[in-house]
């Protein structure tokens, strides 16, 4: 590893995105030798931690049963609340930034609906949507909802002063100035809310599947085979869990860095 870490710091391809992709990748891999050493050296039962064979193992033979959790909990919970939730907090924040009246309603009122526990609120609403997704999307709507809200609002009110009374001395109508001036300038905050939301959608859908849910799921398959001391396959649904997780996120910076191209935080 020292040797590794020598050649990156000398290396004329230092800087570049193979690098950037290596470094994380020979972390990864020497976490997993480590953990796979350590397991089968201190001979620690897998009904306490797995080693990362065994979880790779489970996890070859289970993809059709762990597609259909990703399929339910991702597809159907997580991203269609995640959606919703996210589509109603900019709505919202556009409302706000609107009326100063609505500013000091609406805040607090969604400050106090963020501090309520997930868990519980997330059995109060699968018994209000049903054990299907849509409590599911629901529990993730809540979640979400609050944190794009608030980083909205503050990126709507990023342009300073000086440049609003220039689009005033233009003539331009609020809808002009929100296109043309306010969303552009707060299109780093309306991202920083994106994907702040996009961990908080996958961990609201997995909770809530643990208060009701049919026969699939993460959060299902997780409490179900915790029941029945199957740990490498809960490790299999985690890693499935990560690897989305991480995706989402992935794909809401790309997009990001293709919007706010401009931005200082996208120069490398």
């Amino acid at each position: 590893m020292t040797w590794i870490n020598f050649w990156l710091a000398n290396s004329p391809l230092r800087g570049t995105r193979l690098v950037k992709l290596f470094v994380p990748a020979v972390f990864g891999i020497t976490l997993l030798v480590v953990w796979e050493g350590l397991v089968r050296g201190l001979q620690v039962p897998n009904v306490i931690l797995p080693p990362p064979t065994a979880i790779a193992a489970r996890f070859a033979s289970s993809l059709d049963i762990l597609w259909v959790d990703f399929v339910q909990t991702f597809v159907k919970g997580a991203l269609s609340g995640y959606i919703i939730g996210c589509g109603a907090a900019f709505l919202t924040a556009v409302m706000i930034d609107r009326s100063p009246f609505l500013q000091r309603g609406l805040l607090p009122v969604g400050n106090f609906i963020a501090a309520l526990p997930i868990i519980g609120t997330a059995p109060i609403l699968v018994m209000w949507f049903g054990f299907d997704w849509h409590s599911k999307a629901a529990v993730v709507v809540v979640m979400v909802f609050f944190p794009m809200l608030v980083n909205t609002v503050q990126g709507l009110a990023a342009s300073d002063h000086m440049q609003r009374d220039l689009m005033r001395t233009y003539g331009a109508s609020y809808p002009q100035t929100l296109l043309k001036l306010r969303l552009p300038a707060a299109m780093p905050f309306i991202f920083n809310g994106l994907k702040i939301s996009t961990t908080l959608a996958l961990i609201g859908a997995i909770v809530a599947e643990f208060f009701g849910s049919p026969i699939r799921g993460m959060g299902f398959r997780i409490s179900t085979e915790v029941g029945r001391l199957s740990l490498d396959m809960v490790w299999a649904e985690i890693t499935v869990a990560a690897l989305a997780g991480s995706a989402f996120y992935g794909v809401v910076a790309m997009i990001e860095k293709g919007v706010t191209f401009w931005h200082p935080s996208q120069r490398s």
